[in-house]
């Protein structure tokens, strides 16, 4: 799937951030963001790919099902073993077609009997996506978003938009006022752009024709930011991770310790 340009995930200064851990021991305690948009600490992993660090919501657990089968854990509750990793879609396909994934979660898992799906790269990516596309209609739901160019561009400029998202199709027009308004009323540079266009976009809120929102409770621009991120970033893990605020949610950029 191709993709536009990404903006970086951003979320007022009135918002909560996470850290990026920075450790190297294997079992260092970083920070992180739970579902309430709270400050949530959690031992490092280790990518099986990278070697590199990081918490749980920082990388993509990989879980061992009872007959070997490999598939994503986005979630990071199915029983049994995990190994974790921290690459974006291209790289995993490529360790898949060459077979270092399969060699390193062999070790991991310290069993040859390891079955790896082809299209787990996909799979992973749909997750993710799915589990973006749940989080916004939760929001919706809870009343704690807005839609509607004018509404959003009040709520903006007001300084009680948390967080700012254009679908991909959004005019550039319109994206510019919306961004305007968000730097007046205290937030970054831009808004997000959202991964797909305004049709995936209002089927996840159940609403018409939904071009722009914005998120207007913090912990919920917290808990969107966090899924959408993780998402963008295994889509292309530079565009997903560039910028500060891209922070609180690093689905690719740091990596876990091999197995749980």
């Amino acid at each position: 799937m191709r993709n536009p340009h990404n903006d970086p995930v951003a979320v007022s200064n009135k918002s909560v951030r996470p850290e990026r851990s920075r450790g190297t021991h294997p079992r260092r305690v970083s920070t992180s963001l739970d579902t309430n948009g709270e400050r949530d600490r959690q031992p490092e992993r280790t990518c099986v790919l990278t070697r590199r660090k990081g918490s749980r919501d920082e990388l993509i657990r990989l879980a061992l099902g009872p007959d070997g089968t490999v598939a994503p854990d986005i979630r990071a509750r199915a029983l049994g073993r995990g190994a974790w990793v921290s690459v974006g879609r291209a790289e995993l396909d490529e360790a898949i077609a060459n077979g270092k994934l399969k060699a390193a979660l062999q070790r991991a898992f310290k069993s040859a009997q390891v079955s790896l799906p082809a299209d787990l790269g996909e799979r992973t990516q749909a997750a993710l996506r799915q589990a973006a596309l749940n989080r916004l209609g939760m929001e919706t739901r809870a009343g704690n978003l807005i839609n509607g160019s004018d509404k959003v561009e009040a709520a903006a400029r007001s300084g009680k938009a948390r967080l700012l998202i254009h679908a991909a199709d959004a005019s550039e027009d319109g994206r510019k006022r919306l961004d305007q308004a968000w730097r007046v009323g205290g937030g970054t540079s831009r808004g997000v752009i959202f991964p797909e266009e305004r049709t995936i976009l209002s089927l996840a809120l159940g609403r018409e024709n939904v071009v722009h929102i914005a998120l207007i409770e913090p912990a919920a621009a917290a808990r969107v930011s966090h899924a959408l991120a993780r998402w963008r970033a295994f889509i292309d893990p530079e565009a997903g991770l560039e910028g500060g605020d891209s922070a609180l949610g690093t689905g690719s950029a740091a990596e876990v310790e091999g197995t749980e």
